[in-house]
């Protein structure tokens, strides 16, 4: 599951402290999966999950949840269920001089039914995690912002979440200030390896795009064609302002640029140079690559998120006003 660093202009804990959280996301979700699967296959009864769920809640927070669910991670795992993630020395951190945000790391699983099968179990635990991936890349301990419900239905966010690796970083339509002026991107998936630029171009089902090196490319939707601006503009844009900051700040990590259609065709006469075009065909295919990657996290993957995220724009609300006037009243 990849982890969502910022989340168009939401606040994030990610950018509070990036060599943080990665690590702790890792290991809160492999933890978390471990114990749920160990309740699953020693048969425990959905009332019985709950009940633990709910001492666990009341139980004075010690320790760490790490700690805390650390025995869970002895149970012996099937090759195929097992998410073993190497996470680079470089990234660790001794986690007992952080204190916990108990309330905000927390992440409980709310067994809502008995999955017959690990695959269902899995697809329960990853559907719920997505909320509490939601949840890191819109608050913090101090701050929280407004999450447009649409991000909650975005297909393509969850499958990218959901599907590639927990040491892929996503920045999904981040707004940057760049010389105070805001410049909204579009997707960028940070590799242990790559920085990955993703333009989307979805539009109606089953529209084929007819590119050119011209400003304009056509759009064909059945017997009706229509111009629409050529996506590569889009694209370049943000890989420049992208390699701008990398140069600035020296970082040394490839640029590769996508144009991405998950519901439509790309038909573009020749070869394209540094770009590659996914469109329905090829669109699995480039996930499945996506998500056999085994690299762990790497130096130079951290300090290229940190430069991304040293000029956001982020839109917050501080918690502390809201709860001093719920006291006022």
């Amino acid at each position: 599951m990849a982890q969502l660093v910022k989340l168009q202009d939401y606040i994030s804990r990610y950018e509070k402290d990036l060599a943080r959280y990665p690590t702790q996301f890792i290991r809160l979700k492999q933890n978390q999966w471990g114990r749920v699967k160990y309740q699953w296959q020693s048969g425990e009864t959905i009332e019985r999950w709950e009940q633990d769920l709910e001492t666990e809640v009341e139980e004075p927070k010690k320790s760490s949840i790490f700690q805390k669910f650390f025995t869970f991670n002895k149970v012996k795992e099937d090759e195929e269920d097992t998410e073993n993630i190497e996470v680079s020395n470089e990234l660790l951190l001794n986690e007992d001089e952080i204190p916990e945000e108990s309330s905000t790391l927390l992440f409980e699983p709310n067994i809502v039914y008995a999955p017959n099968t690990i695959e269902e179990l899995k697809r329960m635990f990853i559907d719920q995690f997505f909320h509490f991936q939601m949840k890191w890349a819109s608050s913090t301990l101090r701050e929280k912002s407004y999450v447009d419900p649409k991000f909650m239905r975005d297909t393509l966010l969850r499958a990218m979440l959901q599907t590639l690796p927990d040491t892929y970083l996503l920045f999904y339509f981040p707004i940057l200030r760049i010389k105070k002026a805001p410049i909204e991107l579009d997707i960028m998936i940070m590799t242990p390896t790559e920085c990955i630029c993703v333009t989307l171009l979805e539009q109606e089902d089953q529209a084929v795009y007819v590119g050119t090196s011209e400003r304009f490319w056509v759009k064909k939707v059945g017997k009706v064609d229509k111009k629409v601006l050529n996506p590569i503009i889009q694209l370049s844009r943000m890989e420049k302002v992208v390699e701008q900051l990398f140069m600035q700040n020296g970082i040394d990590l490839p640029i590769r640029k996508v144009l991405l259609t998950r519901n439509g065709f790309i038909d573009y006469p020749g070869k394209m140079y540094g770009i590659q075009l996914v469109d329905k065909r090829n669109f699995p295919e480039w996930m499945q690559h996506l998500q056999k990657s085994v690299s762990p996290m790497k130096h130079m993957q951290i300090r290229a998120a940190e430069t991304i995220l040293k000029t956001v724009q982020t839109t917050s609300f501080n918690r502390d006003i809201w709860n001093t006037d719920k006291e006022a009243e």
